[in-house]
């Protein structure tokens, strides 16, 4: 295969850097969980062997480093399972990356994996290089088996433990993902609290379950997309349709999950457990968006399948949302092209009037377009489907990551909050009722009128 050089000249729209997610093995995985929407995407390549040859390899790393105009660059690897691979491969790339970066360029590996098929070899390898291990986990066993089973339907929770244990043993520097569903989205301080003590994790990301379906495919997605007329193939899933499957977070309980986890680590944990949402909360109170989720705009977090399709979101790997292959065209004239770029403004282009008019717009800024897809409280079609949650937690908190704000610019750690948390909780009692209004205690607060946090009060000087 040809390799498109660099363009001669920059292109004017392309951006400085972007975090580029590749999928080596496409959407391959050795477990089946139910609501895996990228399970879907083999019907993308229905004949495809799904596994990311040398040459794609090669051009994809060329093209992603000499593509940044910052000194960090991160290779990031998920799936599927990347682990599909075998390490030869990756020891490949990182020779790749080796004889391809620049001089001044500082080159971060991460890798998603599911944790099955970790073994001494893997973890070894994971050390040798710095590598940052993602680690999917959905809490204790019970909660963690509901949706993450085997292709015959066995709870995968033992193995994955199997997996975590040699990444201690190897010492490598990991985190969780965790995913937020029907299944653990009451059990928030339970599930954060497992992480933290049982799993020894320093950082952790919680994302949503938002399975969009229509109401002619809703039974299907409830089944887990596969269609029992078609045998093992999968409907694709799109971004389409305003109903959600049974699996899926309801909005309030996202809100409420994330203050519970919220309130036990802002009176333990502060400084010395990172949780994903909370240093970028803490970020965009000095104007840093750090999370495509929450930022104004987005378009810089692209897709890149086995073969050298570039897509414009790991979200949208779809049809419509296709910018081309690396082996036809440079990665940075894709990132630069309008379609790409329009992709991006869209995010701030079309927030509902009730997004606008928001108090916490600057933190939130109507979270991610492709849970967009319910109606405003004036009825405007196109709003976010976690709106009411994202609200909650954005209203609850914001007082406390204003001291927290505070105490940086003052040059003191934000730790120091948690000193004036509990001294609040031993005058006025962890769950009293909270100042917004809505009649809920401190730690599930989730009241629409909320203006405060329960911490209102704390003074960072």
């Amino acid at each position: 295969m040809t390799s498109p050089a660099l363009p001669d000249r920059w292109p004017e729209e392309a951006p400085p850097r972007f975090h580029l997610l590749a999928k080596p093995s496409g959407s391959t995985c050795n477990i089946d969980c139910t609501y895996c929407f990228f399970l879907s995407k083999e019907a993308l390549y229905p004949n495809d062997k799904s596994r990311m040859s040398e040459a794609t390899l090669e051009t994809y790393l060329r093209q992603l480093l000499e593509s940044h105009r910052s000194p960090t660059v991160t290779v990031a690897w998920q799936g599927g399972e990347p682990t599909l691979m075998r390490v030869e491969f990756f020891r490949r790339a990182v020779e790749l990356v080796e004889q391809y970066r620049q001089p001044d360029q500082v080159v971060q590996h991460t890798f998603q994996t599911n944790g099955i098929l970790l073994d001494d070899e893997w973890c070894e390898f994971f050390k040798e290089h710095n590598f940052l291990v993602g680690l999917s986990c959905d809490g204790p066993r019970e909660l963690h088996d509901t949706y993450r089973r085997d292709r015959r339907t066995r709870g995968t929770f033992d193995k994955v433990m199997d997996g975590w244990r040699l990444l201690r043993q190897h010492d490598v520097d990991f985190n969780i993902l965790c995913t937020v569903n029907a299944a653990n989205q009451d059990h928030g301080r339970l599930v954060y609290s497992f992480f933290r003590d049982e799993l020894g994790a320093k950082w952790v990301q919680f994302i949503p379950i938002v399975e969009r379906a229509t109401p002619e495919t809703l039974a299907i997605a409830n089944q887990g997309w596969s269609a029992p007329e078609k045998g093992s193939k999968r409907l694709l899933y799109t971004q389409t349709g305003n109903l959600v499957t049974e699996r899926s977070v309801g909005s309030a309980q996202y809100g409420r999950f994330l203050i519970d986890v919220f309130e036990e680590w802002v009176r333990h944990d502060v400084g010395a457990v990172f949780v994903q949402l909370f240093d970028v909360t803490l970020e965009a109170f000095f104007g840093r968006h750090l999370l495509c989720i929450h930022a104004p705009t987005c378009g810089n977090g692209p897709s890149l399948e086995h073969n050298g399709d570039l897509y414009s979101c790991d979200h949208f790997v779809e049809p419509d949302y296709l910018l081309g292959n690396i082996h036809k065209t440079h990665m940075l004239t894709l990132l630069a092209t309008p379609q790409q770029r329009k992709f991006g403004m869209d995010k701030r282009d079309t927030l509902t009037r009730q997004c606008q008019d928001c108090k916490v717009r600057h933190l939130c800024n109507g979270g991610c377009p492709k849970d967009r897809f319910s109606t405003s409280r004036d009825g405007e079609e196109g709003h976010n489907y976690l709106c009411a949650g994202l609200e909650a937690f954005f209203m609850h908190t914001g007082p406390t990551f204003t001291v927290m704000a505070q105490l940086l610019q003052q040059g003191k750690p934000p730790s120091e909050v948690m000193a004036a948390v509990k001294a609040q909780d031993r005058e006025r009692g962890p769950y009293a009722p909270c100042p917004c209004g809505s009649g809920e205690k401190f730690r599930f607060c989730h009241g629409p009128k909320a203006s405060s946090s329960p911490f209102t009060g704390i003074s960072a000087s």
